[in-house]
């Protein structure tokens, strides 16, 4: 800094209290955020990490006929935020699939860090014929195995043809809500409720919803799934 002679002791001295008060600010400054994180509480952060939750289905959950953002996990998705709900809800349906086959790929379609899982699946199963004791096997190893994982599942039932026969469809109707008391699920007893069988709210094919249909399920499911995620959040406060 260039000053005239007579002035350079009075710059010299203001320069000097000038360093001194900013190094003070800076220690005080430093000392307020350290004292500030001895009183963080355990777990927090300025922006939570929204609830994870993986929609595990089959065609029903994938959208098939559907643009992706008309698929029940992503109007479930909207839904909850709507609500007040910080989420991340993964597609994890897959058109074709049976108990058997989520069975089998259960691993890399619920990956790690998973907190939640809607399990829907059966219509195939149904549709195949699919001895009901089979149906409960898979769908029992599913669950096992997710609530080895501390994963919370809300379980979605589905309803046999009525055409395959009393004896079928009464023992097939029965494996979800016999599951459901067996683990202590979330349970909703039959995922198209209110949408299988009326046209306007199916593809031309009679089976999968339409996006007015995904609509009314969403309603259906909404309630369980609001209190899935308050499980979650009961499970990482204690």
């Amino acid at each position: 800094m260039r000053t005239f002679g007579f002035l350079s002791p009075y710059v010299h001295q203001r320069s000097t209290r000038n360093g001194a008060a900013a190094r003070r600010k800076l220690f005080l400054a430093l000392l307020f955020f350290f004292c500030a994180a001895l009183f963080v509480p355990p777990g927090w952060s300025a922006k939570a990490d929204p609830i994870r939750i993986v929609a595990f289905g089959d065609s029903l959950t994938a959208g098939l006929g559907l643009a992706p953002q008309d698929a029940f996990p992503s109007k479930l998705a909207i839904a909850l935020r709507a609500n007040g709900y910080d989420v991340s809800i993964a597609n994890a349906g897959v058109s074709g699939d049976t108990t058997t086959a989520a069975l089998a790929r259960l691993d890399w379609s619920v990956p790690a860090g998973t907190q939640a899982v809607i399990l829907e699946f059966g219509a195939n199963d149904a549709f195949r014929g699919v001895i009901p004791s089979i149906v409960s096997q898979n769908l029992d190893e599913i669950i096992l195995r997710l609530k080895a994982r501390n994963v919370e599942v809300l379980l979605a039932g589905m309803y046999a043809p009525r055409n395959l026969g009393k004896d079928y469809y009464t023992a097939f109707d029965a494996v979800y809500p016999a599951l459901a008391k067996k683990y202590g699920l979330l349970f909703v007893p039959f995922f198209l409720k209110d949408v299988a069988g009326i046209a306007a709210l199916n593809q031309p094919d009679g089976v999968h919803p339409t996006a007015e249909g995904v609509d009314v399920v969403v309603k259906t499911m909404l309630p369980s799934t609001e209190e899935l995620i308050q499980r979650v959040r009961s499970r990482k406060a204690s």
